[in-house]
């Protein structure tokens, strides 16, 4: 029997394993803010990974990257109705410059500092941007205008959970300006599928690309899209959004052009974005009974060396063996990219070394002490693969001219096994025979049942908000229309109307 580095399994409690998983890889921890989290160096090393290979993508689009202020006036808000309803109730506002003392002992806002406009904190920046953009826009030459921004923003919410919902988290927001629809569009799936070839590439994640239904759309769009990703317990994650916004935003914010003909026009807008949330996708996608697996092309290290040492003479050669080995390791490219190679020489018990960096996920693992030197080998583990059928772990001794010359391969086998694993799960729990949406779901929150395809007839209105609450009851959701579905061949499952597509529904995070 496998005795697992994790005291809780997924399947004995899903939610509480993912919480041991961030505290015993070590990616984030309690702030002392509700809703706050510490990012440390593992789980931040996995973001600035991130951040490198999205940000060489958004680059290569042709959008450029800046910054916006973290306040936003909240009269920026109330020029888009829709906008400021739909983040109301999440927004944290300033409303005072100074703090004084109250006489004894504690501080509250001097009354004689009160802003004259409240200051919204970031909750997302398609305001602030639109009106900048009304101010570098003159022209139909000026577009398309397309600008990103890495930040931080805040969102109040209830119920936290770290890295999928969290009142403060980082992410890249994208908005870019256009002549027309067409064009807007076009930027819109462009974004659409580059978070679709990321999470399924460096993220190793399988998802859905879609369209969301009317109910689920960011506030103030016309159309919103998503990546919808399946966790090990069968709920989906909204993993990425793409939106056009038409030209609301621009009309509020006055983005308006001068055509080819000399008539003023309202811009057509976009946005979107990713964010930490990644993060968590990847712990439930890839996790196991003893912690995180981290896909090779976003882990901080992809190969670690732990020396096994005994405090005697033979020390300093198991160090220096270990330093030459990660010397030829980094000579080495994997996905474009140089090996990422770490010696861990922290005088920690080895054993305790190996654990921790299995519950971490570092994909390959390297141990060598005196006899692997005196063989000119190596013990290596790789974390996708961790035991033999027996139950003990599957350490291969290899020779190490062997293990150099294979490692880049094995880091590339390691990406792929990851994602065909998950792959494989997607597709087996996609269900599109299902009648009863209560039967099937019925017991779901301590079973797996996956999402469900039903056609449907984009219903609007009161039809919508009766199907709506119908779900709600169920607690289940649509999350979207998959754009590589089959086409529609027959009555919607909600309301017996010709349908118009497929829908995908799910329990959520």
């Amino acid at each position: 029997m496998i005795k697992h580095a994790l005291s809780v399994t997924r399947a004995q409690n899903f939610s509480g394993w993912y919480q041991e998983v961030i505290s015993e890889a070590d990616l984030a921890e309690e702030s002392g803010v509700r809703g706050c989290m510490v990012i440390r160096p593992w789980g931040y090393g996995m973001w600035e990974r991130i951040q490198k290979l999205m940000d060489a993508e958004i680059k290569a689009a042709g959008v450029e990257n800046c910054y916006f202020p973290l306040f936003i006036p909240l009269s920026f808000f109330e020029k888009e109705a829709d906008h400021v309803e739909g983040f109301a109730k999440e927004m944290a506002v300033v409303t005072h410059h100074r703090l004084i003392s109250d006489g004894n002992g504690k501080l509250i806002p001097d009354p004689g500092s009160k802003l004259e406009e409240p200051l919204v904190v970031r909750p997302t920046s398609e305001t602030v941007i639109g009106a900048a953009m009304s101010r570098w826009v003159q022209s139909w030459r000026d577009l398309p205008l397309m600008v990103n921004q890495w930040a931080n923003v805040v969102r109040w919410e209830m119920r936290t959970r770290m890295f999928l919902r969290t009142s403060e988290f980082l992410w890249q927001e994208g908005h870019t300006a256009h002549v027309d629809r067409q064009d807007a569009m076009q930027e819109t799936m462009r974004a659409l599928e580059m978070y679709r070839a990321f999470a399924e590439g460096p993220l190793a994640m399988p998802v859905v690309a879609g369209e969301k239904p009317e109910n689920e759309r960011f506030p103030g769009a016309v159309a919103t899209y998503s990546i919808e990703a399946m966790m090990q317990d069968g709920k989906a994650l909204q993993a990425g959004t793409s939106h056009y916004l038409g030209t609301g935003f621009a009309e509020a914010s006055g983005i308006k052009y001068q055509d080819k003909d000399g008539n003023q026009q309202f811009a057509h807008t976009t946005s979107w974005g990713v964010s930490t949330r990644m993060i968590g996708g990847v712990i439930m996608t890839h996790g196991d009974d003893d912690g995180l697996r981290c896909p090779p092309q976003i882990a901080p290290h992809q190969i670690v060396i732990i020396p096994m040492l005994r405090d005697n003479d033979e020390d300093e050669a198991v160090l220096a063996y270990c330093r030459s080995l990660r010397a030829e390791l980094l000579a080495l490219n994997v996905f474009g990219e140089p090996l990422r190679v770490l010696l861990d020489t922290k005088a920690t018990k080895a054993s305790n070394k190996r654990w921790a960096w299995v519950k971490k996920g570092a994909p390959i693992i390297v141990e060598v002490g005196p006899r692997d030197m005196g063989e000119g080998k190596a013990a290596v583990i790789r974390r996708d693969s961790l035991y033999k059928d027996d139950g003990k772990l599957a350490t291969a001794f290899t020779p190490r001219a062997e293990f150099v010359m294979s490692a880049p391969g094995l880091l590339e086998d390691i990406q792929s096994n990851l994602y065909t694993e998950a792959k494989a799960r997607l597709e087996t729990n996609i269900h599109r025979d299902v009648m009863d949406l209560a039967q099937h779901f019925a017991g779901d929150e301590a079973g797996f049942a996956g999402w469900v395809e039903v056609q449907w007839s984009r219903p609007t209105g009161t039809a919508l908000d009766a199907i709506v609450a119908q779900l709600k009851a169920l607690k289940i959701t649509m999350r979207n229309s998959p754009i590589d579905a089959l086409p529609a061949d027959g009555p919607c499952f909600f309301t017996g109307a010709p349908a118009v597509e497929r829908i995908l529904i799910g329990r959520t995070y």
